[in-house]
């Protein structure tokens, strides 16, 4: 205790003798509309004595010089609704990016016109389902650590897998982590996490870089028909551009890795942004005698060109280098033995690169993307756990996903309508070795042959074209109260038989929203949505050598949301939605019988297999969120969901789903005090999520040969985990010198040492002195296992995660 007085003691010197009064604050103002500059706008620093502000330039660009602290900015022009930007950062370190997209104000004869009511995060064209975080928001994240995509798992209908906590798994709504996908700028980026899941989504760390991000919007429903491949969520990363002022920079220093930004003009007309992180979590992990050793890299940069006014083109990069593999502890625990034997050896890269083209027209915008994405996964898995011994190896899959993408969207104005349409090609790429051992040959003592192998040896190499189109179209009537869109896209492919007919993929929507008054409005939303199975399902062939899934078909997807918005103020926010989704043509496996809507949570891939299109599945539930944006130096939100998610197998019948938590909660509190100091606190709560229980015989007659037990599909998602929670603590103490500042933090995950439950591991007994495993007869372990001692571990854990590090800006 006495050195914690000694260090805020020193903290408090150190800020009263190198702090400067005055930040920079740069940002432009735009027509959200059109995206023209908006010149001589007003930006106004709420509750400032006396008061700062600026007005922008000919280009649309403003700079504020501002004390240092914590501001909402206010930006105002004749003829467009006023709007705020909460929870802005002032410091001596980095100049503050902000943009505003300003609209245009319609003449309502009803309401209050100039009401700021931009919280709202909906649009016309997506009025319910929608939200918005800002950058302050995703920094200061409690448990976040930085990785966007553990501050995404707070919002509503937004869940998580069975080992909350270890993995960045988005599931939206109780669908599958493979329904999701991702824009960073306009451009797709199908990898998104470290050691990520081949066929999904899901790993254990995002790889974008939390200081490029500007706002994060995520879509779970009403989706514009620009996007494909999404069932159940479009996230959208908009990214700042460079300072165009000065070189600038900052270091970020964790408990877990390191990371490096740098910034700044190229030109007149161009600016960059760059980074690179590096983790040194196997470093860590071997001091603490843990198996597991994770290890990576990340890189990200941006450029961005400005030609004029009307005409940019930016660049845009994100890659990683992942190497995941486990190694032995000092103590050879049965936990330790579990995670040596089951878990694979991962070795991955990735990248996507893009050119965004963007020209202003005289009614309307042209949006071109150009952009090549590549991964290359590697995953094995060894009878030992071991990399030593080839012959003991019983997982290989060496595979590249490629994907050469154009994509154009059009935007025109048309009087009182918007007219949105455009078209994507893909040229996809894919190979995959795959060798697996199911199932090794068992015998008996006296030699008899218990369980004769199963092994699954392929190699697959395909090259295809995907097409799309999309239109879509908007208006407001009723004196703007009431908002109408519609919208059609299609996709097609020249792999899959029917995947030349627009048919099957035809995806329609439409919604409507009304303005009931100034601070209440409705809205309802109903679509289709297709999406074409994992490349992984698309190149298996059987050990024969033929393809068996040319048959398969588009996943659909049909939502259908009513919901309600009130804004008292222009700080809040609350939410009101019923949702319901009815899924067809989803792929079930043919070996075992269970839809792969189930699978996705686990390191390595799904959809290597024989599947049939024929499963079905729905979810349904309700949200509720309650957003505050910074006041009095307070900020925060809260979510409640309740989401029944169902998916059948071979069978047909629809039984719950891996993803059926039924009750989801979370809230977070942000809290800002004088001297630079701010705290956090998140806390999230997961109804128990359903499981497969072992098929004790099976998994007894495998144990020895890999190391883990067998589920029992017959019983699929017949038991359920107890309830998850977790709460997190974050606090921050910043200084601020001539030209640099200093944010000094200390970020722990599960703070109050909750215990939580994971899936159960089955294992073997170890004997006394832990040299190896306790057998019955006390003589070596057999084969097929009939003389060990089987376990299923189903105890809860705490797993807590303490962070201290800082960010210098500079």
């Amino acid at each position: 205790m006495k050195k914690l007085v000694t260090i805020c003691a020193m903290l408090a010197v150190a800020q009263g003798l190198f702090a400067q009064k005055l930040g920079l604050v740069q940002g432009t103002i735009k027509n959200k509309t059109t995206q023209e500059p908006i010149v001589g706008a007003n930006v106004v620093v709420q509750n400032t004595s006396p008061m700062v502000a600026a007005t922008t330039n000919a280009e649309g660009v403003f700079l504020l010089k501002v004390p240092i602290g914590t501001y909402n900015l206010q930006a105002s022009f004749v003829g467009f609704k006023p709007e705020t930007k909460f929870n802005i950062e002032a410091s001596t370190g980095n100049i503050n990016i902000v943009n505003f997209e300003m609209a245009e104000n319609a003449q309502l004869k009803e309401l209050v016109i100039d009401a700021n009511r931009t919280i709202r995060a909906s649009t016309v064209e997506t009025p319910n389902s929608l939200q918005r975080l800002g950058a302050q928001e995703i920094k200061s994240n409690p448990g976040g650590n930085f990785d966007v995509f553990k501050v995404v798992q707070t919002l509503p209908g937004i869940g998580n897998t069975a080992n909350v906590g270890n993995r960045n798994d988005i599931i939206v709504r109780g669908g599958a982590p493979g329904e999701n996908i991702y824009y960073l700028d306009g451009i797709e980026i199908p990898a998104i996490n470290h050691f990520a899941t081949q066929g999904a989504s899901g790993g254990s760390n995002g790889i974008l870089n939390v200081s490029f991000v500007q706002e994060l919007t995520l879509n779970t429903s009403a989706f514009g028909a620009q996007y494909d491949n999404a069932l159940s969520s479009v996230f959208q990363f908009v990214q700042r551009d460079g300072n165009s002022q000065r070189m600038q920079g900052n270091l970020r220093l964790s408990s877990s890795e390191l990371a490096a930004t740098l910034e700044g003009p190229l030109g007149p007309k161009t600016t960059f942004l760059s980074s690179v992180r590096r983790s040194y979590l196997q470093y860590l992990f071997q001091a603490i005698d843990l198996a597991i050793r994770p290890n990576y890299w990340d890189f990200q940069y941006k450029v961005t060109h400005k030609f004029n006014n009307k005409t940019s083109l930016t660049a845009i990069g994100v890659g990683a280098i992942d190497d995941f593999y486990t190694d032995l502890t000092r103590n050879t625990s049965p936990t330790n033995a579990y995670i040596i034997k089951n878990t694979p050896v991962i070795k991955q890269w990735n990248y996507t690169t893009g050119l965004a083209f963007r020209r202003l027209l005289d009614k309307g915008i042209l949006n071109v993307a150009l952009s090549r994405n590549m991964s290359d996964n590697n995953f094995s898995r060894f009878e030992d756990g071991l990399r030593e011994d080839v012959t003991k190896r019983l997982l290989s899959s060496t595979s590249q996903e490629i994907e050469n993408k154009l994509r154009i969207d059009v935007k025109n104005f048309a009087g009182k309508w918007t007219i949105g349409y455009g078209g994507m090609a893909q040229y996809v790429k894919y190979n995959n070795d795959f060798n697996a051992i199911l199932r090794k040959e068992i015998r008996d003592s006296a030699g008899v042959v218990v369980q004769p192998a199963l092994n699954a040896l392929f190699k697959t190499d395909i090259a295809f074209w995907r097409f799309g189109a999309f239109a879509q179209v908007s208006r407001k009537f009723l004196d703007s109260r009431l908002g109408f869109s519609a919208g059609l896209r299609t996709d097609a492919n020249s792999f899959t038989n029917t995947g030349g007919n627009p048919i099957p993929a035809l995806s329609p929507r439409a919604s409507l929203a009304y303005d009931l008054s100034e601070k209440w409005k409705i809205s309802a939303s109903v679509g289709s949505y297709a999406k074409l199975p994992a490349y992984t399902v698309l190149g298996y062939k059987n050990n024969l050598g033929n393809f068996t899934n040319t048959d398969a078909k588009y996943i659909t997807s049909t939502h259908y949301v009513l919901g309600t918005e009130y804004i008292p103020r222009e700080s809040s926010r609350i939410t009101l939605e019923g949702f319901y989704k009815s899924y067809k043509n989803y792929p079930v496996s043919v070996a075992d019988g269970i839809s792969l809507a189930n699978l996705g949570s686990d390191f390595g891939a799904i959809g290597n297999e024989d599947i049939v299109s024929s499963g079905k599945g729905n979810a349904m539930g309700i949200e509720v969120f309650l957003q505050q944006k910074l006041t009095k130096n307070l900020f925060g939100f809260m979510s409640y969901t309740y989401v029944i998610s169902k998916f059948s197998g071979a069978d047909g019948k629809l039984i719950p789903s891996a993803w059926d938590n039924r009750h989801l909660v979370s809230a977070t509190l942000g809290k800002k005090f004088n001297k630079g100091w701010e705290m956090g606190l998140k806390y999230r709560y997961a109804g128990g999520t359903p499981y497969t229980p072992f098929d004790l015989v099976a998994s007894r007659l495998n144990y020895v040969t890999t190391g883990q037990g067998v589920l029992d599909y017959t019983k699929i998602n017949t038991e359920r985990l107890k309830a998850f929670q977790q709460f997190d603590f974050r606090m921050d103490k910043k200084l601020n010198f001539k030209r640099a500042s200093l944010d000094i933090y200390l970020d722990v995950t599960n703070a109050l040492l909750l215990q939580n439950q994971t899936l159960p591991s089955y294992v073997f007994e170890r004997n006394a002195d832990n040299t190896g495993f306790l057998t019955t007869d006390g003589l070596n372990l057999r084969n097929d296992g009939s003389n060990g001692v089987p376990r299923v571990d189903a105890d809860a854990g705490t797993f807590v995660v303490p962070s201290l590090g800082f960010i210098f800006e500079f």
